[in-house]
């Protein structure tokens, strides 16, 4: 591409990014590399975060302010005072990614190109917001990212492009995030091309072949020891960092962060700490076992299982919940 169209090209789309988690930053960081001109960045406000509920920024807002973009951080997106403020702009394309709240009618209206959504998943699989979360924790072999337009509905849009991600056995919806974001970040700048090139042609997603990916909350992490092992082992990684996964031992809170199938059946009831070597924790399940590798107790760290049990005894025959 010559210097004269892409100067062209820099002008004739400008966008209003919005994004909040780290999900979100390699896009932006692509667009910053791009020739597209990045008029506004709109974030979620600083949060209480932690035991001292200091408020910090979104990821966002720090790799914005750290790039020199304008910023704003609105309580509420969708009334007309912020509808007016990004009219002004005149933005050609909006591009949305994990901002975490829904856009209306409205402003969804202003772009002259349209809104423009990176969501991780292949849709129509795993509409909502928790999609990699559920690709785990159901043991997809793959996931992806689509960009799609973005409409009233909840990840409905018609989509524009897809790119595949293979889902590891050992991925935690941190580490599949990761990759997810960078796909995505490329795959916006692709898509953008495409767009401005007038080589896309929208596709109505397959309402029919829908599924849905709900969002967690804090005692969605609680595991059910009486589902198979490996069903557990994945759930374990799905629901880590948020919600994490738990049980209960003396009716205090064990968080637990990795497991291991045994394939073999304890014949002992779900959720029984089975007899092994002194520096394992071996669980009973609905079928096979699980061997917990790394955990914390209700206060502490998170530590690898021999180092825990010096500490913290779990006797075989004791029943977590």
């Amino acid at each position: 591409m010559n210097s004269v169209s892409s100067v062209c090209l820099k002008y004739m789309n400008k966008i209003i990014f919005m994004g909040t988690s780290d999900f979100a930053v390699p896009a932006l960081t692509a667009l910053n590399k791009s020739i597209y001109e990045v008029a506004l960045v709109v974030t979620q406000p600083d949060r209480p975060k932690g035991r001292g509920r200091k408020l910090l920024p979104s990821p966002v807002k720090d790799a914005a302010v750290k790039m020199g973009f304008d910023l704003i951080q609105p309580e509420k997106i969708n009334d007309n005072d912020f509808a007016e403020k990004v009219s002004e702009i005149n933005p050609d394309l909006f591009v949305v990614a994990a901002y975490g709240h829904k856009l209306t009618e409205q402003l969804l209206k202003i772009p002259q190109k349209g809104t423009v959504n990176i969501h991780p998943s292949l849709l129509p699989k795993y509409r909502g917001p928790a999609p990699i979360q559920w690709a785990i924790i159901n043991m997809e072999q793959k996931t992806g990212v689509t960009t799609m337009f973005m409409d009233a509905g909840l990840d409905t849009g018609a989509i524009l492009q897809t790119a595949e991600v293979i889902i590891t056995s050992d991925d935690t919806t941190d580490t599949l995030g990761a990759r997810l974001s960078l796909t995505g970040a490329d795959l916006l700048i692709d898509t953008i091309d495409d767009l401005t090139a007038e080589k896309i042609k929208p596709v109505p997603q397959n309402n029919d072949s829908a599924t849905h990916a709900p969002l967690f909350k804090k005692k969605d992490g609680h595991i059910n020891w009486t589902a198979p092992a490996r069903n557990i082992e994945a759930f374990i990684r799905g629901v880590t960092p948020w919600p994490g996964a738990f049980t209960f031992f003396n009716g205090k809170r064990l968080k637990i962060f990795k497991a291991d199938l045994v394939l073999e059946d304890a014949g002992v009831k779900p959720g029984t700490v089975v007899h092994g070597f002194d520096n394992e924790l071996r669980v009973a399940t609905g079928k096979g076992m699980l061997l917990i590798t790394e955990l914390q107790g209700a206060s502490g760290k998170r530590l690898a299982v021999e180092i825990f049990l010096r500490g913290c005894k779990i006797p075989h025959g004791t029943i977590l919940s």
